[in-house]
C-alpha cells in the first residue's frame, strides 16, 4: 500500500467532477503525488471505460510514472501499466494505462480519429505547454465533442492558473491539491558572476561550497548535457560523493541510477529541467541552480527549432527550488543575485508561440482543419503559421490550397522536422546520417569550415578524420548522432532514389536554400528563397558557384553562412527540373539606374541561365520605368511646376481638377504616365524627360478651358510679350524689366486678381517688387531712377515713366 499523499485527500472531489462531466482540470504542486495515484484512482473508479492514455513531455518521466505505478500494483511495466516512447515500448494486452510522450498521442489520432479502445485521456505537467500537449488537447477536445461524448479528458498542472485551461475545456471544475513541502532556505550569491567565467566554473565553485556546508544529496540544474559533462570534470569533492549525470539523451539504466538513492555517502546529480517536474529525485536536500534552461525556439537560420539557451523564469526558479523540499527541510542556492531576480520573466513562454510551426502546420492539415477551427490555449501566430504553410507546400507536403497531399501524410510518419522528413522519404536509408546531422548542433567546433561533408567524413569515420583533419570534433554530439542516424535509418525504406549525393539530399531538405554566387569579389549568395547570404572569405567553399545552405546565423537582411554544401548545377536540375522555367524579365536596376531586360532561366529567385533581352516589348520596358520613376522621383521642369500650380489653384478654388500633388502623381503613375514615356530607360533618360505634355493631358478640353480662363498661364506685356504667371506663391507673379512697364497706368491682373510683380534692371536683377503699379510711379521710382540711370545709362529712364512708351531697346545715339 502507497504511502498517504496529498493528492489523496482531493480524490473524491477530482472522481466526483469527472463522473459528472467528464471532464476537469486538477491543479497540484510537484510532490502531490498526482502522476502516480490519479491515474490508477480513476482506473479504479471504472472511468476510463477502456484503457487511460497519460501524456508526459519526457521520455525518463514516461518511463518513470510507469515504473512506479507498477511497483504500486506489485507488478512490472507491461501489464496493467505500460508505456510507450520514442524507440520503445512496454505493453501487452492486459494494459490499462499507458504513458506515452506527448508526440504519440497526436500520432494515434491521425490513425483513428475516434481513438477507438481509449476511455480516458490524461495530459501531465500541461504546464509546461509544449506544442504537442496544446495540439492533442486541442484534437481531444474535438474528437470528444464530435465523435466521443464518453471521453474523459483530465488536464493536470503544476500551475496556480489553472483557469484559462478549464475555460479552454468548456468551464470544467477546477480541484486544487494543496501538496505538501517542506520549508527551503534560499541562498543568492553576494555579487553576479564575472563576465569572464563560464557558467560551468561558477556551478562547480558553489556546488563545492553546499557539499562543505549541508546534509544530503544535491541536485544541481544546467541548461544541457554539454555543461553538465564540462561541469562534472571540474568538480573536486570528498570521495564519499558520488557525481550522476541525468539528461534526455543518455541511457535508461543510468537515468535510474541518478533517480535511485545512493547506497551510501552523497549524491550529487547534474541535471537538466528533466529533473524540474515529473520525477522524484531521492534523498535530494539540496538544489544547485545555475539559473539557465534549454528552449526549443524558431531558428531562421536552420529553419527549424533549435535548443536556445536562455535565464530561467521565476517560475521554473520556484519549481527547481522546491526540489529541495519534498523529502526534508531544504536549501537552495542560486547562481545569481537576489537584485538580479527582479529581472527574470514570470512564466516561460508557451512552446506554440516561440517554436516552429511547420510540423503543426503538417497535422493540421492532415486533421483537416484550420488553427481557427480547435480550441487552443494559444492561437499560433498568423505570420508565423502562414509562413510554416510555405515551406510545407514548397517540400510538396501540401497543395497550392494548403490541402495536405500524399506525400505530405508519408511525412507525418516520421518523427522529424518535415524538411527532414521529406529528405528521408525522397532519398530513403541513404539520408538518414545527414538528417540525423541537420538536427543536431554541429559536431564540429568553432573556426571549421563550413562543408557539410566534412561533417559526414568525422560521423564515418572519426579515427581517419582526426589524423587527417586538423579540426577539434565533439565527440558526445557526434556519438548522439549516429545513435540518432540509426535509428532513423531503421525507421526508414530502402532508397527511394538510388545514387543521390549528399548535396541533393541537402537540396531536398532545404530547396529554398540554394545558393548562387553573386559576380564580385565578396562570396555573396542569393538563395533560391530570395534570401540574401554572405560567406567567409577564406572558407574553401567561398569560390564556389552553387552550394546549398543549410544552416545561417539567421540575419534577416544578410545571413552569415554556418553550414553548406557545394552542388554541382546537373544535380540542381535534375532534382527540380519540374521546378525550372525561362522568366522574361523587365526590372528597373537601383544599382545601375537604369531599366534591365533579361531572359533567364530560374529556379526560385536565382538564374541558372541570364542572356540579355534585346527584343523586350516598349510597354514591358515602360511598366519597368514606372519603378524607376518611383526611384528617381518626379522633378518637374520649370514650366510643369507652373502648370501643377495652376491647376492647383484652381482645385482648391473648388473647381473640378485632378490632384496633381507629389504624393498621388507617383501613386497614380500607371494612369498618367505611362502611355508618354516610351524610350524612357535610364536616369539620363528621366531626367531630360518634359512631364508638361503628360500633365496637361490629364485634363480635358472643358478642364483646360476653365483652367486657361481662371488662371492663365501668360500675362501680355503692353509689347504684346506672353510671360508666364507663376501660381506657386501666395499671390500670382510675373517678372519683367522696369521699362516694359512705361506707361502702364493700372496694376497688372489676371481674372481681376492682382499680380505680384517683380521689376527687373537692364541685367535682369530684381529692383522692386509691388502689388500697386500707380503708387510706384509715384513714390519709390524717383529712388529707383535716380540710382538706376548711373549703372544703366544707356537705357531710358524718364522722368515721368506713365507718360513714356514701353521699350526694351536702349537710347538712341545722340
Amino acid at each position: 500500500m502507497s504511502a498517504h499523499l496529498p493528492i489523496h485527500d482531493v480524490l473524491p472531489e477530482l472522481i466526483t467532477a469527472l463522473r459528472a462531466s467528464k471532464r476537469a482540470v486538477l491543479q497540484a504542486p510537484p510532490g502531490a503525488g498526482k502522476t502516480t495515484v490519479v491515474p490508477l484512482a480513476i482506473l479504479e473508479a471504472g472511468l476510463s471505460g477502456g484503457k487511460l492514455l497519460m501524456l508526459e513531455p519526457r521520455r525518463l518521466a514516461a518511463r518513470a510514472a510507469a515504473e512506479r505505478m507498477a511497483q504500486t500494483l506489485g507488478e512490472k511495466p507491461g501489464q496493467t501499466v505500460g508505456y510507450r516512447v520514442r524507440g520503445e515500448a512496454r505493453t501487452s494486452a492486459e494494459t490499462r494505462i499507458e504513458v506515452v510522450t506527448e508526440g504519440i498521442l497526436t500520432r494515434m489520432i491521425q490513425s483513428d480519429a475516434e481513438l477507438s479502445g481509449i476511455g480516458a485521456v490524461v495530459f501531465d505537467e500541461f504546464h509546461e505547454r509544449s506544442l504537442n500537449a496544446d495540439l492533442g488537447l486541442a484534437l481531444c477536445l474535438e474528437i470528444a465533442d464530435a465523435l466521443r461524448e464518453d471521453l474523459t479528458l483530465l488536464a493536470m498542472s503544476a500551475t496556480l492558473d489553472a483557469e484559462p485551461v478549464a475555460a479552454l475545456m468548456g468551464n470544467v471544475p477546477v480541484v486544487t491539491s494543496q501538496g505538501r513541502a517542506y520549508p527551503v532556505e534560499t541562498r543568492w550569491l553576494d555579487a553576479p558572476i564575472p563576465k569572464r567565467e563560464r557558467i560551468e566554473a561558477a556551478t562547480a565553485r558553489v556546488v563545492e561550497r553546499a557539499i562543505g556546508e549541508t546534509n544530503g544529496g544535491v541536485l544541481v540544474f544546467l541548461p544541457g548535457e554539454g555543461e553538465i559533462r564540462r561541469t562534472q570534470a571540474m568538480l573536486k569533492l570528498p570521495a564519499e560523493c558520488t557525481v550522476l549525470p541525468l539528461f534526455g539523451a543518455m541511457p535508461f539504466k543510468d537515468q535510474q541510477a541518478a533517480i535511485r538513492p545512493a547506497p551510501n555517502g552523497r549524491k550529487v546529480v547534474l541535471a537538466t529541467s528533466i529533473a524540474e517536474t515529473s520525477l522524484t529525485i531521492q534523498d535530494v536536500r539540496v538544489v544547485v541552480d545555475a539559473g539557465l534552461a534549454r528552449r526549443a525556439r524558431y531558428d531562421p537560420g536552420s529553419g527549424m527549432s533549435r535548443l536556445v539557451t536562455e535565464r530561467v523564469t521565476r517560475a521554473e526558479a520556484t519549481q527547481r527550488q522546491g526540489r529541495a523540499g519534498r523529502v526534508a527541510e531544504g536549501i537552495c542556492y542560486r547562481l545569481w543575485t537576489k537584485g538580479e531576480e527582479g529581472g527574470l520573466l514570470p512564466f516561460p513562454p508557451a512552446e506554440i508561440e516561440s517554436a516552429d510551426l511547420a510540423g503543426l502546420a503538417l497535422e493540421l492539415a492532415f486533421w483537416g482543419a484550420k488553427p481557427s477551427d480547435l480550441a487552443f490555449l494559444s492561437a499560433p501566430n498568423p505570420g508565423s503559421f502562414a509562413e510554416a504553410q510555405s515551406v510545407l507546400r514548397m517540400l510538396n507536403a501540401l497543395d497550392q490550397d494548403n490541402r495536405i497531399t500524399e506525400h505530405g501524410k508519408a511525412l507525418t510518419r516520421f518523427p522529424l522536422h518535415p524538411r527532414l522528413a521529406h529528405m528521408l522519404a525522397v532519398a530513403g536509408k541513404g539520408a538518414a546520417p545527414l538528417a540525423a546531422l541537420l538536427g543536431a548542433r554541429d559536431p564540429l567546433t568553432k573556426g571549421a569550415p563550413v562543408d557539410l561533408s566534412l561533417r559526414i567524413e568525422a560521423l564515418r569515420d572519426l579515427k581517419s578524420f582526426s589524423e587527417r583533419r586538423p579540426y577539434q570534433v565533439n565527440r558526445t554530439t557526434l556519438h548522439t548522432i549516429r545513435d540518432e542516424a540509426k535509428r532513423l535509418a531503421k525507421s526508414s525504406n530502402s532508397a527511394m532514389q538510388e545514387g543521390l549525393s549528399l548535396s541533393e539530399m541537402a537540396a531536398l531538405a532545404y530547396p529554398d536554400r540554394v545558393g548562387l554566387r553573386r559576380k564580385g569579389d565578396t562570396p555573396r549568395f542569393v538563395l533560391s528563397g530570395g534570401k540574401g547570404a554572405i560567406l567567409d572569405d577564406a572558407d574553401p567553399l567561398a569560390n564556389a558557384r552553387l552550394i546549398v545552405a543549410t544552416d545561417t546565423d539567421g540575419n534577416p537582411r544578410e545571413a552569415r553562412i554556418r553550414q553548406a554544401i557545394q552542388i554541382d548545377e546537373s544535380e540542381v536540375r535534375h532534382l527540380f527540373a519540374d521546378q525550372i522555367d525561362w522568366n522574361d524579365t523587365c526590372e528597373w536596376s537601383k544599382r545601375e539606374r537604369r531599366v534591365i531586360a533579361r531572359r533567364q532561366e530560374r529556379f526560385g529567385a536565382i538564374a541558372l541561365d541570364d542572356r540579355i533581352w534585346k527584343d523586350a516589348p516598349s510597354d514591358a520596358i515602360a511598366h519597368a520605368m514606372l519603378d524607376g520613376v518611383r526611384d528617381l522621383g518626379i522633378a518637374p521642369s520649370d514650366a510643369a511646376k507652373r502648370f501643377i500650380a495652376r491647376v492647383t489653384l484652381v482645385r482648391n478654388a473648388g473647381n473640378d481638377l485632378p490632384d496633381m500633388s507629389n504624393e498621388i502623381l507617383l501613386d497614380t503613375l500607371e494612369d498618367w504616365l505611362l502611355p508618354h514615356i516610351a524610350g524612357v530607360r535610364t536616369s539620363d533618360h528621366w531626367k531630360k524627360f518634359d512631364l508638361l505634355p503628360a500633365l496637361r493631358a490629364r485634363l480635358d478640353w472643358a478642364q483646360m478651358h476653365l483652367l486657361d480662363r481662371k488662371a492663365p498661364a501668360h500675362f501680355t506685356t503692353p509689347l504684346n510679350r506672353r510671360i508666364p504667371i507663376d501660381y506657386s506663391g501666395e499671390h500670382p507673379a510675373i517678372e519683367l524689366r522696369i521699362q516694359e512697364l512705361f506707361g502702364q497706368l493700372t496694376h497688372p491682373n489676371v481674372g481681376g486678381i492682382p499680380l505680384r510683380v517683380t521689376m527687373l534692371s537692364p541685367a535682369k536683377r530684381p529692383v522692386q517688387t509691388t502689388m500697386d503699379l500707380p503708387g510706384f510711379w509715384q513714390s519709390s521710382y524717383a529712388d529707383v531712377r535716380k540710382d538706376m540711370r548711373g549703372r544703366y545709362p544707356k537705357h531710358p529712364w524718364p522722368e515721368d515713366p506713365t507718360q513714356a512708351d514701353p521699350t526694351l531697346r536702349v537710347k538712341r545715339r545722340q
